[in-house]
């Protein structure tokens, strides 16, 4: 399954997509794809559709949402390629590195990135994306955590690394941005994705490939990450994980390549899709 909320800002509507064109919507059945609504089992209710006898629209007719509503928490994971560990001067860590963005930075997967005031080294990264079914705590096993995944997207995970590396080291800072966490264009569920440790995925800057690797560099893998992440917190249902960057980014350039505003950033991933953002000065 793939799953969508399309619609304007604060206005979208659950659908599910049907085709490469088209989505079919679902309010009827459920308000939104939210933590309360996916622990009420949001997610078996719609997969016992008959989707076929409902009306179907154009994807193109409408904005595409954040595929998960108002996720309590947008966590990250630092360092987890091998060859983007290497680019960046660090050691690969013997244990993920756990950060975490504001949960308002997740946008659409096509809404604009707004480039903070006298920002000089704002910083792409494509990402697989977990989005989370049910609540995760104190699991047994990495193997455990499968049953707890609702699905995939993409992420775009905007950085600025001034705030980020010399204001203190404090990652959250240069990644809390308003609008820097695009995600979508749709979440693809496990039945549909069942391998996502071996995936291309990408990011282009107007046009030139800037990041092209596969998700099997990953250092920790991601049924890992989400096992890891619930002996020290607790996963909510809609909470997202952006689970590391391949090499390519703007920083590991020599000398660096950052963004600084006007760009247009396309970002990939093999069977999910892409999301396209324009990076847009802040105009106060």
């Amino acid at each position: 399954m793939r799953i969508a909320r399309l619609g304007e800002f604060n206005r979208e509507k659950p659908a599910v997509i049907v085709s490469d064109t088209e989505a079919v919507f679902i309010d009827d059945v459920i308000a939104d794809w939210n933590r309360v609504e996916l622990e009420a089992g949001a997610y078996e209710k719609v997969a016992k559709l008959d989707l076929s006898s409902r009306p179907r629209v154009k994807i193109s007719d409408f904005r595409l949402g954040s595929p998960v509503a108002r996720p309590t928490k947008a966590l990250c994971v630092g360092l987890n390629y091998a060859q983007h560990a290497a680019e960046t001067g660090a050691e690969s860590p013997k244990e993920p590195i756990i950060f975490m963005k504001a949960p308002d930075t997740v946008i659409g997967g096509n809404d604009d990135v707004i480039v903070p005031p006298n920002s000089e080294k704002t910083d792409y990264e494509v990402e697989i994306c977990v989005v989370m079914k049910k609540s995760a705590l104190y699991l047994k096993s990495p193997a455990e955590a499968k049953d707890y995944i609702l699905g995939y997207t993409v992420s775009q995970d905007v950085s600025e690394r001034y705030w980020q590396v010399e204001r203190g080291g404090q990652w959250v800072k240069g990644k809390s941005f308003p609008t820097f966490n695009p995600v979508g264009p749709w979440i693809v569920t496990p039945d549909e994705m069942p391998n996502p440790e071996n995936l291309r995925l990408w990011c282009t800057v107007d046009g030139e490939t800037r990041q092209d690797s596969n998700t099997n560099d990953m250092i920790f893998d991601i049924s890992y990450c989400v096992w890891y992440i619930s002996q020290v917190m607790e996963l909510c249902a809609g909470d997202i994980i952006n689970t590391g960057t391949p090499q390519g980014v703007g920083m590991g350039f020599k000398p660096a390549r950052y963004l600084k505003g006007g760009e247009k950033v396309v970002t990939g991933i093999e069977g999910i899709g892409e999301i396209t953002n324009h990076f847009k000065n802040y105009k106060g």
